[in-house]
């Protein structure tokens, strides 16, 4: 697998979300509210990884090439801001939908220009052999790519390289809160099997849950913001982003 089939497999997994979305009847709001979440950790990781890994390394190839990147980082911009009021937006509200949907038109258009122009542009320009290798690299910038969008972040290097990063940590483990939450919650809502429901029940001690964020991971994150700056001597509106994470 090289780079570009890389970034078409998560062009196709997208668009069958964006199917499943709409064959879902008017009133499936819960079914819509988990289409779009899985729709915003999906984009979210695929822009990352292209303007971190894979905008940077093809822009410059030649002009076509680097006006097509410039164009794609602007239609990130416009995505990612979609993404950012969908996150809390009841799947109720009458405008949920149309959101979605110009959401879903917007990122057709952004792979459709990808596709038809952008791809085959670079595929005659790099060797095959270099999208082979890039794709390695994008494969392992997903296991750590942000799952939310950040549309004040900086999205070319050298800001992004650091804000990414920081951002997908502090993204995971949310996510990890949010997932141990549902859990918690479906378990409790499960009734009592026979072997258990004999024994006393025993109220769990809030004290004792761990929490989303520990103050160990703030402090490896603040480590992290701290040697990105001092290597790449600034970092954009990092901190713009950090206090839309919750941490600044």
């Amino acid at each position: 697998m090289d780079a570009i089939t890389l970034l078409k497999n998560d062009h196709r997994a997208v668009e069958e979300l964006f199917k499943k979305f709409e064959k879902a009847g008017d009133g499936a709001h819960k079914t819509k509210a988990k289409l779009v979440e899985k729709i915003i950790h999906e984009l979210a990781v695929h822009a990352a990884i292209e303007e971190t890994v894979f905008y940077p390394f093809v822009k410059g190839v030649n002009d076509t090439i680097t006006d097509d990147v410039l164009e794609s980082l602007e239609e990130h911009h416009v995505v990612k801001w979609l993404l950012t009021e969908l996150l809390d937006m009841d799947p109720k509200h009458e405008r949920f939908d149309a959101k979605v949907t110009v959401l879903i038109e917007s990122v057709r258009h952004h792979v459709k220009d990808e596709e038809r122009e952008m791809f085959p542009a670079i595929r005659k320009a790099v060797p095959r052999s270099s999208l082979q290798e890039l794709a390695e690299v994008l494969a392992r910038a997903k296991k750590t790519a942000p799952t939310r969008p950040h549309p004040k972040a900086p999205d070319e290097p050298p800001g992004n390289a650091v804000s990414v990063l920081v951002s997908g940590l502090i993204d995971r483990a949310r996510d990890a809160g949010r997932d141990a939450v549902r859990k918690s919650t479906q378990s409790r809502r499960r009734p009592a099997s026979r072997s258990t429901s004999r024994q006393p029940h025993r109220a769990a001690d809030p004290g004792t849950a761990e929490p989303a964020v520990t103050v160990r991971h703030l402090g490896e994150i603040l480590l992290v913001v701290v040697l990105g700056v001092i290597e790449v001597g600034g970092v954009g509106d990092l901190g713009g982003d950090l206090a839309e994470a919750g941490v600044a």
